[in-house]
Protein backbone atom coordinates (compact mmCIF):
# COMPACT_ATOMS: atom_id res chain seq x y z
CA UNK A 1 0.00 0.00 0.00
CA UNK A 2 1.05 3.68 -0.92
CA UNK A 3 -0.15 6.94 0.92
CA UNK A 4 0.36 10.47 0.17
CA UNK A 5 -0.04 13.65 1.34
CA UNK A 6 -0.21 17.23 -0.64
CA UNK A 7 -1.07 21.03 0.11
CA UNK A 8 -2.53 21.13 -3.54
CA UNK A 9 -2.87 25.20 -2.99
CA UNK A 10 -6.63 24.59 -4.98
CA UNK A 11 -8.16 21.59 -6.49
CA UNK A 12 -9.83 24.33 -9.15
CA UNK A 13 -6.37 25.55 -9.94
CA UNK A 14 -5.12 22.10 -10.13
CA UNK A 15 -7.14 19.27 -11.07
CA UNK A 16 -5.34 18.36 -14.14
CA UNK A 17 -2.35 18.14 -12.46
CA UNK A 18 -3.75 15.99 -9.70
CA UNK A 19 -5.44 13.44 -11.99
CA UNK A 20 -1.61 13.19 -13.85
CA UNK A 21 -0.26 12.28 -10.82
CA UNK A 22 -2.37 9.90 -9.09
CA UNK A 23 -2.24 8.20 -12.89
CA UNK A 24 1.30 7.71 -12.58
CA UNK A 25 2.75 7.82 -8.67
CA UNK A 26 0.53 4.89 -8.52
CA UNK A 27 -0.68 5.38 -4.79
CA UNK A 28 -3.53 4.15 -2.95
CA UNK A 29 -4.97 7.01 -0.83
CA UNK A 30 -3.76 10.50 -0.63
CA UNK A 31 -4.74 13.04 1.82
CA UNK A 32 -4.89 16.32 0.49
CA UNK A 33 -4.66 19.86 2.05
CA UNK A 34 -6.13 23.27 1.20
CA UNK A 35 -8.84 22.51 -1.71
CA UNK A 36 -10.35 25.96 -1.20
CA UNK A 37 -13.66 24.69 -2.48
CA UNK A 38 -16.82 24.09 -0.44
CA UNK A 39 -18.20 20.25 -0.87
CA UNK A 40 -20.79 20.70 -2.94
CA UNK A 41 -18.63 22.09 -6.13
CA UNK A 42 -15.95 19.68 -5.61
CA UNK A 43 -14.91 17.45 -8.85
CA UNK A 44 -15.50 14.16 -7.41
CA UNK A 45 -16.54 12.77 -10.97
CA UNK A 46 -13.41 12.91 -12.56
CA UNK A 47 -12.04 11.14 -9.42
CA UNK A 48 -14.30 8.36 -9.20
CA UNK A 49 -13.74 7.46 -12.89
CA UNK A 50 -10.02 6.63 -12.32
CA UNK A 51 -11.27 4.55 -9.52
CA UNK A 52 -11.03 6.88 -6.57
CA UNK A 53 -13.32 7.33 -3.57
CA UNK A 54 -13.27 10.64 -1.97
CA UNK A 55 -14.18 12.37 1.71
CA UNK A 56 -13.58 15.56 1.61
CA UNK A 57 -14.68 18.60 4.16
CA UNK A 58 -14.91 21.91 2.67
CA UNK A 59 -16.80 25.26 3.50
CA UNK A 60 -15.29 28.05 1.21
CA UNK A 61 -12.59 29.15 -1.25
CA UNK A 62 -10.26 28.50 2.05
CA UNK A 63 -8.74 25.51 3.84
CA UNK A 64 -10.66 22.63 3.19
CA UNK A 65 -9.31 18.68 3.37
CA UNK A 66 -9.64 15.51 1.41
CA UNK A 67 -9.36 12.07 1.54
CA UNK A 68 -8.84 10.22 -1.74
CA UNK A 69 -8.73 6.26 -1.84
CA UNK A 70 -8.95 3.66 -4.02
CA UNK A 71 -8.74 0.89 -1.18
CA UNK A 72 -12.58 2.04 0.61
CA UNK A 73 -13.22 4.91 2.80
CA UNK A 74 -15.03 3.97 6.20
CA UNK A 75 -15.67 5.72 9.39
CA UNK A 76 -15.48 9.73 8.28
CA UNK A 77 -14.96 12.14 10.74
CA UNK A 78 -13.88 15.79 10.21
CA UNK A 79 -12.69 16.99 13.69
CA UNK A 80 -11.20 15.49 16.19
CA UNK A 81 -11.94 16.38 20.00
CA UNK A 82 -11.57 19.52 21.48
CA UNK A 83 -10.45 21.22 18.00
CA UNK A 84 -10.92 24.51 18.58
CA UNK A 85 -12.78 27.09 16.66
CA UNK A 86 -11.43 30.23 15.36
CA UNK A 87 -12.84 34.26 14.74
CA UNK A 88 -15.60 36.54 16.13
CA UNK A 89 -17.45 34.87 16.47
CA UNK A 90 -15.75 31.16 16.71
CA UNK A 91 -16.49 29.01 13.71
CA UNK A 92 -14.87 25.29 12.52
CA UNK A 93 -12.70 25.59 9.73
CA UNK A 94 -11.89 22.98 7.99
CA UNK A 95 -8.75 21.59 8.25
CA UNK A 96 -9.06 18.09 9.31
CA UNK A 97 -10.48 14.45 7.78
CA UNK A 98 -9.88 11.21 8.71
CA UNK A 99 -11.09 8.07 7.44
CA UNK A 100 -10.37 3.87 7.73
CA UNK A 101 -8.86 3.64 4.45
CA UNK A 102 -7.17 -0.01 3.73
CA UNK A 103 -7.19 -0.56 7.29
CA UNK A 104 -5.00 2.31 8.38
CA UNK A 105 -6.98 5.68 9.97
CA UNK A 106 -5.61 8.39 7.55
CA UNK A 107 -5.90 12.02 8.25
CA UNK A 108 -5.26 14.56 6.36
CA UNK A 109 -4.55 17.70 8.19
CA UNK A 110 -4.29 21.33 7.61
CA UNK A 111 -2.80 23.02 10.33
CA UNK A 112 -3.20 26.83 11.31
CA UNK A 113 -0.65 28.91 9.89
CA UNK A 114 -0.20 31.28 12.89
CA UNK A 115 0.46 34.43 10.47
CA UNK A 116 2.61 36.23 13.10
CA UNK A 117 3.80 35.97 16.61
CA UNK A 118 0.97 37.28 18.69
CA UNK A 119 -1.60 37.31 16.29
CA UNK A 120 -4.69 35.76 17.24
CA UNK A 121 -4.02 33.54 14.34
CA UNK A 122 -0.60 32.07 15.93
CA UNK A 123 -2.69 31.30 19.68
CA UNK A 124 -5.18 29.61 17.81
CA UNK A 125 -2.57 27.47 15.76
CA UNK A 126 -0.74 26.30 19.09
CA UNK A 127 -4.43 25.54 20.54
CA UNK A 128 -5.29 23.28 17.65
CA UNK A 129 -1.75 21.22 17.97
CA UNK A 130 -2.62 21.11 21.86
CA UNK A 131 -5.94 19.40 20.97
CA UNK A 132 -4.07 17.32 18.09
CA UNK A 133 -1.72 16.43 20.76
CA UNK A 134 -4.42 15.74 23.42
CA UNK A 135 -5.75 13.61 20.16
CA UNK A 136 -2.75 11.41 19.40
CA UNK A 137 -2.17 10.76 23.03
CA UNK A 138 -5.16 9.10 23.69
CA UNK A 139 -5.40 6.82 20.68
CA UNK A 140 -1.74 5.37 21.26
CA UNK A 141 -2.46 5.16 25.06
CA UNK A 142 -5.43 3.10 24.09
CA UNK A 143 -4.93 0.56 21.04
CA UNK A 144 -1.42 -0.96 21.54
CA UNK A 145 -1.95 -2.08 17.63
CA UNK A 146 -2.95 1.68 16.25
CA UNK A 147 -2.42 1.83 12.38
CA UNK A 148 -2.74 5.51 12.19
CA UNK A 149 -1.29 8.24 10.14
CA UNK A 150 -1.26 12.06 10.44
CA UNK A 151 -0.36 13.51 7.20
CA UNK A 152 -0.69 17.40 5.84
CA UNK A 153 1.06 20.69 6.30
CA UNK A 154 1.82 21.27 9.80
CA UNK A 155 3.07 24.57 9.26
CA UNK A 156 6.14 23.57 11.06
CA UNK A 157 9.72 23.34 10.47
CA UNK A 158 10.66 21.15 13.54
CA UNK A 159 14.45 22.06 13.47
CA UNK A 160 16.85 24.42 11.71
CA UNK A 161 17.85 21.66 9.16
CA UNK A 162 14.36 22.13 7.92
CA UNK A 163 14.71 25.10 6.84
CA UNK A 164 17.09 26.65 3.83
CA UNK A 165 18.38 29.85 5.96
CA UNK A 166 17.37 30.31 9.44
CA UNK A 167 18.09 33.91 9.50
CA UNK A 168 15.56 34.23 7.06
CA UNK A 169 12.99 33.13 9.46
CA UNK A 170 14.29 34.91 12.80
CA UNK A 171 10.96 36.43 14.81
CA UNK A 172 8.64 34.30 11.81
CA UNK A 173 6.37 31.63 12.76
CA UNK A 174 6.90 28.00 11.80
CA UNK A 175 10.19 27.89 13.43
CA UNK A 176 8.98 29.26 17.02
CA UNK A 177 9.83 26.93 20.24
CA UNK A 178 5.95 27.10 20.55
CA UNK A 179 5.66 25.98 17.69
CA UNK A 180 8.47 23.22 17.65
CA UNK A 181 7.85 21.58 21.12
CA UNK A 182 4.00 21.21 20.07
CA UNK A 183 5.26 19.55 16.82
CA UNK A 184 7.86 17.27 19.19
CA UNK A 185 4.85 16.68 21.29
CA UNK A 186 3.45 14.43 18.90
CA UNK A 187 6.90 12.51 19.03
CA UNK A 188 7.00 12.09 22.09
CA UNK A 189 3.43 10.72 22.42
CA UNK A 190 4.64 7.63 20.26
CA UNK A 191 4.41 8.53 17.08
CA UNK A 192 7.05 8.68 13.92
CA UNK A 193 8.10 11.08 11.32
CA UNK A 194 8.13 7.85 8.83
CA UNK A 195 9.79 9.91 6.02
CA UNK A 196 12.85 11.16 7.68
CA UNK A 197 14.82 8.45 7.97
CA UNK A 198 14.49 7.98 4.02
CA UNK A 199 15.57 11.93 3.14
CA UNK A 200 18.06 12.61 6.23
CA UNK A 201 18.68 17.24 5.79
CA UNK A 202 19.71 19.23 5.05
CA UNK A 203 18.30 20.22 2.45
CA UNK A 204 15.05 18.15 2.23
CA UNK A 205 12.48 20.10 1.66
CA UNK A 206 8.86 19.95 0.63
CA UNK A 207 7.74 23.59 0.40
CA UNK A 208 8.83 26.54 -1.89
CA UNK A 209 7.41 29.78 -1.78
CA UNK A 210 6.49 31.03 -5.32
CA UNK A 211 8.36 34.49 -4.61
CA UNK A 212 12.39 35.23 -5.21
CA UNK A 213 12.79 32.06 -7.23
CA UNK A 214 12.99 29.98 -3.96
CA UNK A 215 12.31 26.62 -5.87
CA UNK A 216 14.67 27.55 -8.31
CA UNK A 217 17.48 28.97 -5.43
CA UNK A 218 16.69 25.39 -3.87
CA UNK A 219 15.35 28.18 -0.58
CA UNK A 220 12.61 25.79 0.91
CA UNK A 221 10.74 24.24 4.59
CA UNK A 222 10.34 21.11 5.13
CA UNK A 223 6.53 21.04 6.80
CA UNK A 224 4.61 18.48 4.95
CA UNK A 225 4.71 15.31 7.11
CA UNK A 226 3.71 12.32 7.27
CA UNK A 227 3.27 10.59 11.47
CA UNK A 228 2.44 7.44 12.18
CA UNK A 229 2.06 5.52 15.03
CA UNK A 230 4.62 2.70 16.49
CA UNK A 231 3.06 -0.28 14.44
CA UNK A 232 1.92 1.22 11.27
CA UNK A 233 5.69 3.02 11.29
CA UNK A 234 6.83 -0.29 11.72
CA UNK A 235 5.64 -1.37 7.99
CA UNK A 236 7.16 1.50 6.41
CA UNK A 237 9.55 0.26 3.69
CA UNK A 238 9.95 3.83 2.27
CA UNK A 239 9.36 7.62 1.53
CA UNK A 240 9.38 10.00 -1.42
CA UNK A 241 9.54 13.16 -2.08
CA UNK A 242 7.93 13.98 -5.10
CA UNK A 243 10.27 17.35 -5.96
CA UNK A 244 9.42 16.70 -9.79
CA UNK A 245 6.18 17.93 -9.21
CA UNK A 246 6.93 21.16 -7.93
CA UNK A 247 8.74 22.01 -11.16
CA UNK A 248 6.32 23.55 -14.45
CA UNK A 249 3.95 25.74 -14.90
CA UNK A 250 0.95 25.39 -12.33
CA UNK A 251 2.83 23.49 -9.86
CA UNK A 252 1.57 24.05 -6.13
CA UNK A 253 4.01 25.37 -3.84
CA UNK A 254 4.44 22.14 -1.99
CA UNK A 255 5.47 18.75 -3.53
CA UNK A 256 3.49 15.32 -2.78
CA UNK A 257 5.06 12.91 0.30
CA UNK A 258 4.50 9.34 -0.58
CA UNK A 259 4.93 6.55 2.01
CA UNK A 260 5.57 2.85 1.11
CA UNK A 261 4.01 -0.13 3.38
CA UNK A 262 4.27 -3.35 3.67
CA UNK A 263 1.39 -5.80 3.71
CA UNK A 264 0.25 -6.55 6.73
CA UNK A 265 1.43 -9.88 8.56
Amino acid sequence: MRFATWNINSIRARQDRLLAWLERSDVDVLAVQETKIPDAKFPDGPLTDLGFEVAHHGFSQWNGVAIISRVGIENVRTSFPDMPLFGDPPVAEARAIGAMCGGVDIWSLYVPNGRAVGDPHYDYKLQWLAALGWYAASRVAAEPQLQLALCGDFNIAPTDEDVWDMAAFEGDTHVTEPERTAFQNLLDVGLVDVVRPHHPGPGVYTYWDYQRLRFARREGMRIDFALASATLAARVTGATIDREERKGKGASDHAPVIVELEDPA
